[in-house]
């Protein structure tokens, strides 16, 4: 099997970029911290973002994001009404709460926005059971959900987040589980933006501060584990540019919200992002054999965004890579190649490219023809 390279040396020349140059990075006062670019899916800077952490209420990004699975596959509704075992609401050490009481209805919206606003453990709990039955089968099903998402350093025992040395994940990997609630779930994703939530007669505030610090923040959630560490887990947009920033172990909650802020302000000022495709732009037409067309569009299926730094636009180059020879049949979306990105020389980004349209197999007399000219190739 052959591999054919065709050089791509512009992309889009309508386009107008900034010729501002990126400064450099920022070093933050926290033990790891991983800043990824939801619209292009790129991370844009990394520091020890694969070491594993105790996620401790960030777990909770997860235990929504099974949540609003079952929502959306119709084993819950929003509201429905569910009553909280004594199990479920015991107190579990100093831990947050929405105060649920053993035996008294509540709908399954008002725990989501206990679990999210005030990180409610007993919430967590008491939604586990309604999906799972208890709470170690939903970490089950989180753990499975997690390996989808191809997480590789993410370990979950349960839904709250309490200390245990199983239950473990990464910034790096904190920052795919907040994309993919974004992705996925956009239509519960403002619950995440809420400043405050009353429940049983008590008002609780959301420990996202930026939420007040900065007008671009919109979610998701902060935490702060055994070892007196604080975390954050927050995300913004400016116009269509939408970042995530995740900050582990900072000394105090002052400065998870101002080394966050750092983070999110550095992507936004020295990154720019370009639409090198329109969704359904052949990228290029290739010839293909044995289908009942000779030659395929090859592309994305949706507009496709990239980050550079800025003031990079012109050194970055494109090559596209496809399995030669190409034969048919193909499906619309199925990956039949790579497009090769490099910034200045140097490997940037590979994105994978798929067919436009389905081709199917042509009659068994072209599929002869071309089976005869396969061998002159």
């Amino acid at each position: 099997m052959k591999f054919a390279l065709a050089f791509l040396f512009t992309l889009l020349p309508s386009l107008v970029f900034s010729q501002e140059q990126a400064s450099p990075a920022p070093i933050l006062a926290a033990s790891s911290y991983a800043l990824y670019d939801y619209t292009g899916g790129q991370f844009l800077l990394e520091q020890n973002a694969s070491a594993h952490i105790s996620p401790a209420q960030l777990t909770k990004l997860m235990t929504a994001y099974v949540v609003f699975g079952a929502i959306k596959q119709g084993k819950l509704s929003l509201t429905q009404r569910i009553v909280p075992s004594a199990y479920a609401t015991r107190m579990q050490t100093d831990e947050p709460r929405m105060f649920l009481n053993a035996g008294k209805e509540v709908t399954v919206e008002e725990l989501l926005r206990g679990l999210i606003v005030q990180s409610a453990n007993d919430a967590a709990r008491v939604l586990a059971e309604a999906i799972a039955h208890h709470e170690m089968a939903l970490a089950d099903t989180m753990n499975s959900e997690a390996q989808r998402l191809g997480l590789k350093d993410t370990h979950f025992v349960n839904a709250t987040g309490l200390p245990d040395a199983q239950n473990y994940s990464s910034a790096h990997d904190l920052a795919l589980i907040s994309a993919a609630l974004i992705r996925d779930f956009p239509q519960f994703y403002y619950i995440y933006a809420q400043r405050e939530f009353e429940y049983n007669g008590l008002n609780q505030f959301n420990r996202n501060r930026l939420l007040w610090l900065d007008p671009y923040v919109d979610g998701l959630a902060a935490g702060f584990n055994e070892s007196e560490e604080f975390n954050l887990a927050a995300s913004a947009r400016r116009d269509e540019h939408r970042l995530v920033a995740v900050v582990i172990g900072t000394a105090t909650e002052k400065l998870r919200n101002s080394e966050s802020q750092r983070l999110l302000n550095y992507g936004f000022q020295n990154f720019e992002m370009i639409k090198l495709y329109a969704k359904d732009q052949p990228v290029s037409d290739k010839d293909i054999w044995k289908g009942t067309s000779h030659r395929i569009g090859i592309g994305f299926l949706t507009d496709r965004y990239v980050i550079i730094p800025k003031g990079q636009h012109d050194a970055l180059k494109a090559t596209l890579e496809t399995r030669q020879p190409m034969i048919a049949p193909f499906n619309r979306g199925q990956q039949i190649g790579i497009l090769h990105l490099k910034l200045n020389d140097k490997p940037y980004l590979d994105l994978p490219v798929v067919a436009l349209e389905d081709i199917p197999l042509a009659n068994v007399f072209s599929r002869g023809v071309d089976n005869i000219r396969l061998l002159f190739q």
